[in-house]
């Protein structure tokens, strides 16, 4: 051929080779497509919106289309009823099934525990940010192998050592004495009962 260059080598190339790369071609393609799957993202290259998209990329969606908008989980204390009663019965049951078997040994002065915790607003906002962080890393599908060691270093014992201590909102909650006043609920809430709604 007169395009060919004069100095072109000749390369010795294993066919098994080529047979690699095609399985590399179709593995990448595969994956390309399942990121777009998981993205959203409809056919055409990453990055470019569709037509549809850009009809309504302007303002508003397209009639009986409703957006999806990611929701992360609220803060506790935001919370109004019957939302904050909801979530506030999921993390007693949690605290009490879980952490306390688990994690807690007898109070004493150098870990106090306060069997009202649900009393104290700061407790709550701890032991729920450690739940939402909980139910995230022991998922082993989004954490992998060291979610779990993940939530004991960042978020259980720094909330431990906090609620526990002297100084914690159970510095005054030991043997039964108490620093706020509790009020005495009706039922008092457990892993294992609910009150009737």
């Amino acid at each position: 051929m007169a395009d060919e260059p004069d100095d072109v080598p000749e390369l010795d190339v294993p066919v098994g080779m080529f047979e690699d790369i095609e399985d590399l071609k179709a593995q990448v393609a595969s994956l390309t497509t399942l990121v777009k799957q998981l993205a959203g993202v409809e056919d055409g290259e990453p990055g470019e919106a569709s037509a549809d998209e850009e009809e309504t990329a302007g303002g508003e969606a397209a009639e009986g289309e409703t957006e999806e908008e990611w929701q992360y989980p609220p803060f506790i204390l935001l919370l109004d009823p019957p939302e904050y009663d909801d979530e506030l019965r999921a993390l007693i049951e949690w605290v009490e099934g879980v952490l306390v078997p688990g994690y807690l040994a007898e109070p004493s002065a150098d870990a106090r525990w306060c069997h009202l915790w649900w009393e104290h607003p700061v407790a709550i906002a701890r032991l729920h940010a450690v739940w939402l962080a909980w139910q995230e890393l022991t998922d082993p599908a989004s954490c992998g192998y060291t979610g779990p060691s993940v939530w004991h270093r960042d978020h259980l014992d720094p909330a431990l050592r906090e609620l526990r201590a002297s100084t914690g909102p159970f510095g005054g909650c030991v043997k039964g004495e108490h620093q706020i006043e509790h009020r005495l609920p009706s039922l008092v809430p457990s892993a294992w009962t609910h009150a009737e709604d």
